[in-house]
Order: C-alpha cells, then structure tokens, then sequence
C-alpha cells in the first residue's frame, strides 16, 4: 500500500486539462440558454438502433458521461417517441427494424428533426441493401443531418445535434 501511495505521489496527475472555451455560444451556460431559447425547454432525444453493430451506441453513451456531460448544457435522452425532439438513429435499416424505424418516426410531433449517425446509418455502410437490409436511413424516413465516421466521435455527434436545430430558430 505504502508502495503504490509513493509511486501516485512520484507520478501526479496524469489527466488532461479541461478544454478553455472562449466564445459565449460554446460555454455550458451558452449551450442551455440558446437551447431554451430556441425550444423553450431541454432538447429530448430518442434514440434508435436500426440494425447496427454497436459501436455508434457506445460513443452515443459516452455523451452521458462527466466529460461531455449533455444532461449539464440541457439536452436529454428520453424513453418515448412521443416526448422527442430529435430522433437519432445508428445503423443501416434491417427488414425487421423497417416498420418500427417508421412508427417511431410517426410518433414524434412535428417538428420532426432526425440525424443519422455512422457511415452505416448515412449510406448504408459496408451492408448497403440486400434481402436484410433496406440500406441508408434516408431510404426510410426523410434524414435532416448526417454524421459520417465508423463510429463518429462523440463530439462530432454532439456538433451535429447543435448544427441541426439550429436552423429552427427562424
């Protein structure tokens, strides 16, 4: 014990600084505010699985934890269509996922704003359409905004989330 607690004094923090934001819009408060402004309340997301093989999922989940923190800047995950803004959607869209991808589509008030995320879910991905898959997302509801990358990072999912209702606003 003495051991390891002289080795952790000898080698200090080893993590990262946390990232300065300069401009007003970026800061935590700025995100809430414009958020609020723009819908009046937390921005609420469902999310899909049409059929990918996780990945996107998992960097989907990191936008939770303490370092990007979405729940903190006003944008939260909500169980039920019905209660979303926004549906986010991974994967190409399997046969077996096509008519639940478009009732949940039709669940959500209008305005429906929707955001294919991963190389998958923008064109099909190395799936593209066969007898099990129906290919892109786009070619099964109307898609607002892509995120390309197998899988994206999180910050460009959350960049694309903040781009897409931005044009809301007028």
């Amino acid at each position: 014990m003495i051991n390891t607690l002289s080795r952790m004094i000898r080698t200090g923090i080893l993590t990262e600084d946390v990232p300065e934001t300069t401009k007003g819009d970026l800061a935590p408060g700025g995100l809430q505010e414009n958020i609020r402004r723009i819908l009046g309340r937390a921005l609420c997301i469902r999310h899909v699985d049409a059929g990918s093989c996780n990945g996107c999922e998992l960097e989907i989940q990191a936008l939770n934890n303490p370092y990007y923190n979405i729940e903190g800047i006003g944008i939260k995950f909500v169980a039920s269509p019905r209660h979303a803004d926004l549906l986010l959607v991974t994967g190409p869209v399997s046969a077996n996922m096509e008519e639940a991808l478009k009732r949940t589509f039709d669940a959500v008030p209008d305005p429906k704003i929707v955001i294919a995320v991963g190389d998958c879910g923008a064109c099909g991905g190395i799936f593209g359409k066969s007898y099990a898959s129906r290919g892109a997302i786009a070619d099964v509801i109307p898609v607002n905004h892509s995120v390309k990358g197998c899988p994206p990072s999180p910050t460009a999912i959350l960049q694309a989330i903040l781009q897409t209702i931005q044009p809301t606003t007028t």
